[in-house]
């Protein structure tokens, strides 16, 4: 494509990006509309009712758009992500609950995963506890103490050794979080974890972007980056790579891009906004359990949107008809159903075609796999402990196993690889058009 500045640009945007913008302009036509009820009818089922055909045309919207890129992360922020906040909304509860939200960080907290910026005080508040106690804890009160008896979700005592805590929110078959100690000493928390841990019903745990030094941070994207574009490049000598390895491959390949696409939205959202996104991922390569790898690592975003809207209902549920102990089973159950559904419905979005439910079927294998674990972690009682590194094996082992049994062939069904291959190449081209045109344009 040749020409000046202004026919390049809109010849790239004629098509998919015309038709994904009046999209989003609609979504935030919706939100307004979310906004604005929130404040007039009050919460419950009545409020929920006037959410209903937004939130039906949440789940219709990403079938407007082709791109495997575009289409799927407009499936997971608004058909998955903003429709279970809005459920939450229509109880006065949840992140869009804040009734001090302007309607503009309102909706770009509905629309992304993101949280409001913490305040330096908070940070200062913690770290002195920190320094107090050697961890972050608070001391429950009397009736804080009474609900951690009877209730579903306590708050976590810290062991003096930091190698003893396991951070993560499926604990002992509990969803309780709790923040490690290199992330109180980089100051992160969060706004939901602060609330909830005066309420004294849980502690939420934050793994925020900001935990890293920038510098450190900078430099761990970077590499980041670097491994994505050779992972690229790799793909291009795929007809003489075992078809086995190109999907071990394909594994890096979609974590490597989520997070580094949502670390170019977090900059963003801070820079314009005074936003920050939640973070997707924290090393989940790094996992020592099951526990360690759902609850803390992988899909934090999901985690956090799961834990009030599927597993404190039914565990909650559960308990008063099997009874304390066996409470978490189902809920942890109910909890892996529902993201294995709507991992089926971002899939059809993507190819169109008719599911198989051999996602509905990996997620409910890591569920039953993480109850075995739960039960054998209470059985053994702390009288044994596998190595880190070997934990780390067998965790990463059975993730990538069972993913390249049930998982990655549904994604790869509707060639998603090839076509977001493409759409890379196409990028490419739009950046050389406009450099070409650049030029053009100065050198006249």
């Amino acid at each position: 494509m040749e020409g000046n500045i202004k026919d390049v640009i809109k010849y790239w945007i004629e098509g998919e990006i015309e038709n994904f913008i009046k999209v989003w302009l609609l979504i935030y036509v919706s939100l307004y509309y979310c906004y604005l009820s929130s404040k007039i009818l009050p919460k419950g089922l009545f409020r929920l009712s006037s959410f209903l055909p937004v939130i039906l045309f949440f789940l219709y919207v990403p079938l407007k758009i082709n791109s495997v890129h575009l289409c799927g992360n407009t499936g997971f922020f608004i058909s998955w992500l903003c429709n279970f906040k809005l459920i939450l909304l229509a109880f006065d509860q949840g992140p869009l609950s804040d009734s001090s939200l302007s309607i503009i960080k309102f909706v770009f907290l509905a629309c992304l995963p993101i949280k409001i910026q913490q305040k330096s005080q908070l940070y200062v508040e913690n770290r002195d506890k920190f320094h107090q106690n050697n961890h972050f804890q608070e001391t429950p009160s009397n009736e804080k103490k009474d609900f951690a008896k009877n209730g579903h979700f306590q708050e976590t005592q810290f062991p003096s050794s930091i190698d003893k805590i396991e951070n993560n929110p499926f604990q002992d078959g509990y969803f309780y979080e709790t923040p490690s100690k290199k992330l109180v000493e980089n100051g992160s928390s969060v706004q939901n974890g602060k609330d909830f841990a005066k309420s004294g019903y849980f502690k939420e745990s934050s793994i925020p972007s900001c935990a890293k030094s920038n510098k450190g941070q900078k430099l761990n994207y970077g590499i980041k980056t670097l491994i994505f574009a050779l992972i690229i490049r790799v793909y291009d000598y795929s007809d003489y790579i075992h078809p086995y390895i190109i999907m071990v491959i394909y594994c890096f390949h979609i974590y490597l891009s989520l997070d580094i696409i949502l670390a170019i939205v977090s900059g963003l959202a801070r820079g314009l906004l005074g936003l920050q996104l939640e973070p997707q991922f924290n090393e989940p390569y790094l996992s020592t359990s099951l526990q360690d790898f759902w609850g803390r690592r992988w899909n934090l975003i999901v985690t956090r949107i799961l834990r009030p809207t599927i597993y404190k209902p039914v565990l909650s549920l559960s308990a008063n008809i099997l009874g304390r102990k066996w409470a978490p089973i189902p809920a942890v159950m109910a909890t892996f159903v529902v993201s294995g559904l709507m991992h089926e419905l971002i899939f059809y979005y993507l190819g169109r075609v008719k599911p198989t439910w051999e996602i509905t079927w990996f997620f409910l294998l890591h569920g039953i796999c993480l109850n075995l674990e739960i039960y054998a972690k209470k059985v053994i009682n702390g009288r044994f402990k596998l190595p880190r590194i070997i934990g780390t094996i067998l965790t990463v082992g059975f993730v990538m196993i069972t993913g390249l049994w049930l998982f990655f062939p549904q994604l790869l069904r509707c060639n998603s690889d090839v076509r977001a291959l493409a759409e890379y190449e196409a990028i490419g081209a739009f950046f050389k058009d406009v450099t070409r045109a650049v030029k053009s344009t100065f050198s006249r």
